[in-house]
């Protein structure tokens, strides 16, 4: 019986038989005060809705639940972050649970509580990085007058910062995750290989505000050679999931108001597939994992509830 693993940041597919997975994506509905929504795909491009909310947010002063990042740990344990408040907050918020249904208490993690001019945390993500055995959280924050800007506000000049864990319940000190010298918000981390890795991140500056890739060695970076961007003006929240080889990035093209798509296997050159997807109405930037055939009868039976 013959496992593959491969970790996407927020994704672990496995290739066995015997025990076939499906596709989560996580979501959140505006004005962002319901919570967690999913939905379920067995081919990666047509999704059902599981309605929601399936975790009404309690951590954070704003009690909002946006961007919510999920990935499944090598214990089958799903851990998730969110974004907490929309401005004025110095954390994110993160719960966990076996079967996406009873999960633990919300915690708030203040990451950037020794900044104390920082506007904003945005966007957490999740990498599970296999090779130190450790969950890497990056995500975007504003420090007004630390950095070069364009014609952006001070209190829009985004930086990604990231911090390690190994239990969620220790944090490594918060370090800068990456300066490209223009505001950046929303990256994924993507492990192609050993010491390949691929960063999708949101060009944040004005009038750009488009998806492009850097490369690295490291899941830290340093991240170089950014490309041109794939996506097209105004779109943000990319997530990634792996299929047949290739590689599938999904993005919220916010500006028109719906979701794309692009196919890649080199993350040079991309195919516009968004006339293949599916996607529930009103589906908000959140990530892809995996869940399996039980967990999958569980939503199943609770959405009835909902």
């Amino acid at each position: 019986m013959k496992k593959i693993i491969a970790f996407l940041g927020f994704i672990t597919v496995f290739g066995c038989a015997a025990k076939k997975e499906m596709y989560l994506f996580t979501s959140f509905r505006e004005p962002a005060t319901d919570g967690l929504y999913l939905a379920t795909s067995e081919d990666g491009y047509h999704w059902q809705d599981l309605k929601g909310p399936y975790l009404k947010p309690e951590a954070g002063a704003s009690k909002i639940m946006r961007d919510p990042s999920i990935v499944k740990g090598k214990d089958d344990i799903y851990h998730m972050v969110w974004t907490t408040d929309w401005k004025g907050g110095n954390g994110f918020g993160y719960a966990n649970s076996k079967d996406l249904i009873n999960w633990s208490e919300q915690q708030y993690i203040p990451v950037m509580k020794h900044e104390p001019s920082v506007v904003n945390v945005w966007a957490p993500e999740i990498f599970y990085d296999d090779e130190e055995d450790q969950y890497i959280i990056i995500w975007a924050s504003t420090i007004p007058f630390r950095f070069e800007k364009g014609i952006e506000a001070e209190d829009n000049n985004h930086r990604m910062y990231y911090v390690t864990t190994k239990d969620f319940k220790t944090f490594s000190e918060t370090k800068l995750f990456l300066d490209p010298g223009f505001s950046v918000i929303d990256c994924v981390i993507v492990k192609r290989a050993k010491n390949d890795y691929a960063l999708i991140v949101k060009d944040n500056t004005r009038p750009r505000r488009d998806i492009q890739v850097a490369f690295g060695t490291s899941p830290t970076g340093p991240f170089t050679n950014m490309i041109e961007p794939f996506s097209g003006h105004l779109s943000e929240g990319p997530t990634v999931l792996k299929k047949d080889g290739k590689w599938l990035i999904y993005y919220d093209n916010y500006g028109k108001k719906n979701y794309k798509a692009v196919e890649t296997s080199d993350f040079k050159n991309f195919k516009d597939v968004s006339n293949q997807i599916q996607l529930p109405e009103g589906h908000k930037h959140g990530t892809i994992t995996t869940i399996s055939k039980k967990v999958y009868k569980g939503l199943v039976a609770k959405e009835k509830e909902l």
